[in-house]
């Protein structure tokens, strides 16, 4: 589809020419697809942005001063908007009533519903997929168990098979998909019959202030955050890292058994519904420190020995950042970590999501750790830029609007 005043003049500025609006599943919490969201509303400055739910306060900050336009869910009551799970029935048909008839383009942010949108014939529709909803395809049996309502789940089993139907139909009104990784692409073949154009996911990497940052850790001990128990300010590079949201399915407690298990230092940061579980789990070599802003994570990647990953997730956008300041990442080999982690160079797989395996992946790269070079780490992680992602979905919108 292209439009049909077709401009061909590729220096032009086509983001001021075409009226554009973005769509986001929900602005509830700050995560990887919230990145990519920032990146594109840098890209179209002016473009409202479209949401199912929005918590300002949760959002810390992000996305204030842009026009947020919210659906007709945020009119519910505060304990619903903050159990948003129990609306689901009605996420299949609420994409569908934002107005969105004044745009000639339309990007969606989708891990879940805003691909539903409906938009006029001449409108574009890009969708950015960072997951095929995940819970009803591939993740479906574990999510019902890990829900633990056994009295209601048949009525969850007739929703979610219902949302499944939804969501392959649901999957045929973008005019283009975009994956956020080839493990998404294929995903997405599979579950949509679709093909898709892989946009890797925006990091921020600043390599030469990241470096420095990492040499102040190393040569000033008041630079690191010492919270708690452990003495950071001591024994800086003795600790291993977790940054991620703190549900079920990225299996962040089975990287504090290992741990356990280990007795080796680790720091956890991040928030979601197992924070309290994995604090009470949690022996006193590791430390579950919750929410912290962008700068004190800065400072623990810049004095981790090494990042721990151990979920199956479609990309990974943490990996990429713990990378950029050249520390070596203990993945879990499948999934997104396969393009980004390459063993023995920038890190280390294990191949089971269990205590047991992960921590003889950490054992292994104890082995081998000095062999790592930092510098060939931060190279691998200049892959995934910002710049990069601006670059590739220029061209892209550039490609289908203007056929440059």
């Amino acid at each position: 589809m292209q439009k049909s005043q077709a401009r061909k003049d590729a220096s032009h500025p086509w983001a001021k020419e075409l009226k554009v609006a973005l769509i986001h599943d929900f602005l509830l919490y700050p995560g990887g697809a919230e990145r990519v969201l920032e990146v594109l509303a840098e890209m179209f400055p002016e473009a409202p942005i479209y949401t199912l739910l929005y918590d300002p306060e949760k959002m810390r900050g992000k996305f204030s001063g842009k026009d947020i336009r919210v659906s007709y869910l945020q009119k519910f009551p505060k304990f619903l908007r903050k159990r948003y799970q129990w609306l689901l029935p009605l996420f299949l048909v609420v994409p569908e009533t934002f107005d969105l008839r004044d745009f000639d383009l339309v990007i969606s942010s989708s891990g879940a519903w805003s691909k539903g949108i409906v938009t006029k014939l001449n409108t574009i529709h890009i969708a950015y997929i960072h997951s095929p909803m995940r819970f009803v395809w591939d993740y479906n049996e574990r999510y019902l168990k890990e829900q633990g309502q056994k009295k209601i789940c048949l009525l969850k089993r007739f929703i979610l098979s219902y949302a499944r139907l939804w969501d392959r139909l649901a999957a045929d009104r973008p005019d283009y998909l975009i994956a956020n990784s080839k493990y998404t692409q294929e995903r997405i073949k599979k579950y949509y019959r679709r093909e898709s154009t892989v946009i890797y996911p925006p990091a921020y990497i600043d390599v030469v202030a990241r470096s420095e940052a990492a040499r102040q850790s190393r040569s000033n001990k008041d630079s690191v955050i010492t919270p708690g128990s452990l003495d950071f300010a001591r024994d800086e590079e003795k600790f291993f890292l977790v940054v991620s949201r703190l549900s079920p399915y990225k299996k962040v407690d089975v990287a504090v058994e290992a741990f356990n298990k280990l007795e080796l230092p680790l720091v956890v940061i991040g928030e979601g519904k197992q924070e309290k579980y994995l604090k009470l789990i949690a022996r006193g070599n590791i430390q579950i420190l919750g929410w912290q802003n962008d700068e004190t994570v800065e400072r623990y990647y810049s004095g981790a020995r090494a990042f721990i990953f151990p979920a199956e997730d479609d990309f990974g956008i943490t990996m990429v950042e713990a990378m950029s300041h050249g520390i070596p990442v203990i993945a879990y080999g499948k999934g997104g970590a396969i393009e980004i982690v390459q063993e023995a160079v920038t890190g280390e797989f294990f191949h089971a999501q269990t205590p047991e395996v992960l921590a003889d992946g950490v054992r292994r790269f104890m082995e081998k750790e000095k062999k790592y070079d930092k510098e060939k780490i931060r190279k691998k992680a200049e892959e995934f830029s910002k710049e990069k992602f601006k670059k590739e979905f220029r061209e892209f919108v550039n490609h289908i609007t203007y056929n440059v």
